[in-house]
């Protein structure tokens, strides 16, 4: 087995007695203290966590927004300065190798965060699909680290962090060159758990020092766990659960970011097949589950004993005081109030249909 891979902030976390577990081909913290603790912290006040496992690259050169397009589901040619878009990496079936965000600098260069496991197979796809474009292709993830700060006193605990850019005033899904503790930096306000608050990337030693002032600022050092939790009430997919290379972004209910219109990418005539075709497919739906019980990933959804669907991610959630799970089922069954029931570890746990997301912040 490789050496699991470690961020600029490992130290850091073993210092702090987190209980760290593979993830994605790296060691990550999962927890210090507990995930209810910390998910509550991240409701209330302010969370840290530690995202430099996640890739980044750059795309730069004169044909940088044709190639982005020709990747990327969303519309990139659309987008403006600073802007940060959420779409998808398809295959030829116009399934998803990946689910992205891409910032826009210029029509010459972009910035693109994917997901920590699959970031070697978008690089090899990138650069199998890149041969007739001028541009480069720059891997950073491992010069750079990067930083999610959530919570309701996330801006506030990070006045005076950042210079060159208002981080209050950034619109959300925006981004800017910054500076952070004197090191160039790009921030943007943008996350993974349904909260306001923002992201950073720095030189690994800017993210380590940043970590440290934010921690003596009172903001709440987080593990995976939480992020599992917090990403789940807002009902945020994640990949290798509700997103894999067998599973269509249409009927995960993630259409808003598929742009057919646009033009041709990699994956687009799978996609209008898709829209095109009546053919009842399981659909992504939200489920409260009776009780504490959690319905893990790959539990049956039944109705009247029949199974009709499968769970992709559930958890007790300790902010909402209840069980909940995402899970694609038969479309006739998707209704807003359906009683069904899941096989929880061979028990039929009464489950209802509820609207995504479980959980939204007040604005």
């Amino acid at each position: 087995m490789p050496e699991l891979r470690r961020t600029p902030l490992h130290a850091w976390h073993v210092a702090r007695k987190a209980r760290m577990v593979p993830f994605g081909g790296w060691d990550m913290p999962v927890q210090y203290t507990s995930i209810l603790e910390e998910h509550k912290a991240v409701r209330t006040a302010a969370g840290l966590f530690d995202i430099s496992h996640m890739g980044r690259l750059t795309v730069e050169g004169t044909d940088a927004t044709r190639f982005v397009d020709r990747m990327f589901t969303n519309d990139p040619a659309g987008m403006k300065s600073g802007q940060v878009r959420y779409g998808f990496v398809l295959n030829a079936a116009g399934c998803t190798l990946d689910d992205i965000l891409v910032t826009k600098w210029s029509p010459e260069a972009f910035e693109i965060v994917v997901n920590a496991g699959n970031r070697g197979k978008i690089v090899a796809w990138i650069d199998q699909h890149k041969t007739d474009c001028d541009v480069v292709i720059t891997d950073r993830t491992f010069d750079l680290g990067m930083l999610a700060v959530q919570g309701p006193q996330a801006i506030a605990l990070a006045e005076g962090l950042i210079a060159g850019v208002a981080v209050g005033g950034l619109k959300y899904y925006h981004a800017s060159p910054a500076e952070c503790l004197g090191a160039e930096a790009v921030v943007s306000r943008t996350g993974y758990t349904g909260e306001d608050g923002f992201e950073i990337i720095a030189p690994n030693a800017a993210i380590v020092s940043l970590a440290d002032v934010l921690l003596q600022r009172g903001v709440v050092p987080c593990g995976l766990g939480c992020r599992d939790t917090l990403r789940l009430e807002a009902a945020m997919p994640l990949y290798g659960h509700e997103l894999t290379e067998a599973t269509n972004p249409i009927h995960a209910g993630l259409g808003w970011a598929v742009k057919p219109e646009k033009g041709n990418f990699l994956g687009r005539e799978a996609i209008l097949a898709a829209l095109a075709d009546p053919t009842p497919r399981p659909v992504r739906v939200g489920l409260t589950l009776t009780g504490k019980r959690a319905a893990r990933e790959g539990a049956n959804v039944l109705v009247n004993g029949t199974v009709i669907g499968t769970v992709t991610s559930g958890s007790y959630t300790p902010w909402l005081d209840r069980s909940i799970a995402m899970a694609y089922i038969q479309p006739h069954h998707t209704a807003i109030g359906t009683e069904l029931t899941v096989d929880v570890r061979g028990t039929a746990i009464p489950a209802t249909v509820t609207a995504l997301p479980f959980y939204k912040r007040a604005k």
